[in-house]
């Protein structure tokens, strides 16, 4: 079905190591720190962040450039606090989108910003509404 993806995880070591595939190379390597794991790998809540901020910045480059804009960088700095209580998951996730741009408008960051949450972005859609995801972002001219 074109509508599905798989990947898979396999444990690795005789602690909580696993190595991760998915339809494409190369496989990724997931652990948690000490003393669970060994921390020789991307821990899960990581992998989370890193699928948020990708997903974003395809998106907000993606608009961007079909509005005809002209983006020589763009870099997601994705921070989530935890709860202290488990579970431990996020409470709060900040974006900081980094645009570097010399004809791209704050107002035009702010519109594909919000496209991106509420229409575009499947990995913030599933979040929204259990994160507090606050979205900032910085442009940089040369």
């Amino acid at each position: 079905m074109g509508n599905q993806l798989e990947v898979s995880v396999d444990l690795t070591n005789q602690k909580v190591q696993f190595t991760g595939v998915g339809r494409a190379n190369p496989a990724i390597i997931i652990d948690c720190l000490p003393p669970l794991g060994d921390g020789q790998g991307y821990t899960p809540l990581e992998l989370l962040l890193i699928s948020l901020a990708s997903c974003s910045g395809t998106t907000v480059l993606t608009l961007l450039r079909k509005m005809r804009k002209n983006i020589s960088g763009l870099k997601v700095n994705a921070k989530g606090i935890r709860r202290e209580q488990p579970p431990t998951s996020f409470q709060k996730i900040t974006l900081e989108f980094v645009i570097s741009s010399e004809d791209v408008q704050s107002s035009e960051v702010e519109k594909t910003i919000k496209l991106t949450e509420e229409t575009y972005c499947p990995v913030w859609t599933m979040l929204k509404n259990n994160v507090e995801v606050i979205p900032e972002f910085c442009i940089v001219t040369q």
